[in-house]
């Protein structure tokens, strides 16, 4: 007999506020590419595990077993990745080198600096600029405390999120935002496997059906972390984060 999971009221909203985040988190990614390869160009070296990783590990040890959890859509080879020097095993946990750890404090202040230069352009005066952020920064803070409860382990290497003191909002709203992401990166994994399904499987499902249904349960598991606010503060989150400017250009491929 097929067990009917009941609907939560806020699947619909955790759907719509997905590809908005996402749209940041891309963003701010691409934006902050040139400075991140200037950064590990002296090392001769590219962008690795730590990338993947890097809030969460600034902020604590990261069990082995949810470091295999993060990366199980992508190639990873825990030796060669130990060899670059800039992570490693201690104690069942990956953590930073001392090397790394400098790359990586340099690594988020670049990725805060993006943010801050696609947020701050104001090509009109109506537009939001900061202050969306500002508006944005305490409500996600309350989500990813509220994800604590509800997030599965990936989300809870990456909450509390880290941000020393002095972090310019831009940067802490990148690394809130990244807990957030795995919240629901932590449901969808939980959506495929809860079918039957392997990394491998899910990402070769063709859109139907069946890909609804994964999709519509990660949104059921996703959207208790949303309770944490009343309406009016998901429509002004909302608003606040697709205010913000992505820098994304079609052109650029």
């Amino acid at each position: 007999m097929e067990v009917v999971l009941p609907h939560h009221p806020l699947e619909e909203y955790a759907a719509l506020v997905r590809p908005v985040v996402d749209r940041l988190h891309v963003g701010v990614r691409l934006a902050s590419r040139p400075a991140v390869q200037e950064l590990y160009a002296p090392l001769g070296l590219v962008p690795g595990l730590e990338m993947n990783l890097v809030y969460a590990l600034l902020a604590r040890p990261v069990p082995e077993a949810v470091v295999a959890e993060r990366m199980v859509y992508l190639p990873f080879d825990a030796a060669e990745q130990e060899a670059r020097g800039l992570v490693e095993r201690a104690e069942g946990c990956w953590r930073f080198t001392p090397a790394g750890r400098g790359l990586a404090e340099a690594v988020a202040g670049a990725l805060g600096a993006a943010a801050e230069r696609l947020w701050s352009w104001r090509p009109n005066p109506g537009l939001a600029g900061l202050g969306a952020v500002e508006a944005a920064l305490p409500l996600v803070a309350r989500l990813v405390e509220a994800g604590r409860v509800s997030g599965g382990p990936v989300f809870a290497a990456f909450a509390p999120s880290w941000e020393p003191a002095g972090t310019p909002g831009p940067g802490a709203l990148v690394a809130r935002l990244e807990a957030l992401r795995h919240h629901r990166a932590d449901a969808h994994r939980a959506a495929w496997r809860g079918a039957g399904l392997t990394a491998a499987g899910i990402e070769a499902m063709a859109p139907g059906v069946e890909r609804d249904a994964i999709e519509a349960e990660t949104n059921r598991r996703d959207a208790p972390v949303y309770e944490a606010l009343d309406a009016r503060e998901r429509l002004v989150l909302l608003a606040a984060l697709g205010a913000l400017g992505d820098g994304l250009d079609p052109a650029r491929g």
